[in-house]
């Protein structure tokens, strides 16, 4: 089992910055997958951009160039840095952490981006 602890979301102006943090604690195995996905009332669950273990990387389209994501493996945590945010980036966004056999989702926190 695998517990995810998301925190950083809030409100923030148009052109802001937050940075989200998701720390995994548990059976957590080596080879793993750590990522965010955002989701709005009424639509699916989307991914945001997501670092593997090995360190690869993919981002969504509409966050290239401002969203940044990064993963501290000792502490089991990723992160999130997200620059020039847009009232469309607004959403609950999910910390997700997958292993070869499992998934596993954050309870989701909040950013709201105000025009």
């Amino acid at each position: 089992q695998v517990q995810l602890v998301e925190s950083g979301g809030g409100l923030v102006q148009a052109g802001g910055s937050l940075r989200l943090s998701c720390a995994a604690s548990g059976s957590i195995s080596k080879i793993n997958v750590m990522g965010w996905y955002r989701q709005n009332p009424g639509k699916q669950r989307d991914l945001v951009a997501f670092i593997t273990s090995g360190g690869n990387i993919n981002y969504a389209d509409s966050v290239k160039g401002r969203f940044t994501i990064s993963r501290d493996n000792d502490k089991n945590t990723v992160y999130l840095q997200m620059n020039s945010l847009k009232p469309e980036d607004t959403s609950v966004y999910y910390c997700n952490f997958r292993s070869l056999t499992n998934n596993y989702w954050g309870q989701g926190t909040q950013v709201t981006v105000s025009s």
